[in-house]
């Protein structure tokens, strides 16, 4: 096995470029623009683009800059946490159609924050309070789109 593919990044970028292209090949079917401007192909299309760029860039760095000396071992300790993290974005997921955009989103920040990062809790939810109000507005108010509310509340 090559140094390169014991990196972390050569791996996360491949993943990334995996999703990015799925991303795109999904929005390629829906409309780019409408008669009233972009249409639903319009965002994921160009971030699903910009995905596999930059993903393929970090998979390309990771290769060109293989130096024998400095190879790291993998840390199981910091890939649970990595993956704990992708845990709780799917677990936000699951129950954003129960709970609702806003309560997902604030669990998953204050998780994130008070957990993952081990910071007092006052920060924690003040930031999940502030995030989710701040989404909310933003997508709601600002761009007149419906976020998911909760079945159960």
């Amino acid at each position: 096995m090559n140094a390169f593919t014991r990196k972390g990044d050569f791996w996360a970028g491949l993943a990334l470029a995996a999703l990015g292209i799925y991303i795109v090949t999904q929005a390629w079917g829906w409309n780019y623009m409408t008669e009233e401007g972009p249409g639903p192909g319009f965002f994921p299309l160009w971030y699903g683009s910009v995905m596999v760029l930059l993903s393929l860039a970090l998979v390309a760095g990771t290769v060109l800059k293989n130096d024998p000396k400095s190879q790291k071992v993998l840390r199981w300790s910091e890939l649970r946490r990595a993956m704990t993290c992708w845990a709780a974005l799917a677990v936000c997921v699951a129950i954003i159609k129960y709970v609702g955009f806003m309560i997902a989103f604030g669990l998953l920040t204050w998780f994130i924050i008070a957990i993952m990062f081990k910071r007092p809790q006052k920060a924690a939810l003040a930031y999940a309070v502030g995030g989710a109000v701040g989404f909310y507005a933003l997508f709601s108010w600002g761009l007149e789109l419906q976020l998911p509310v909760g079945t159960l509340f």
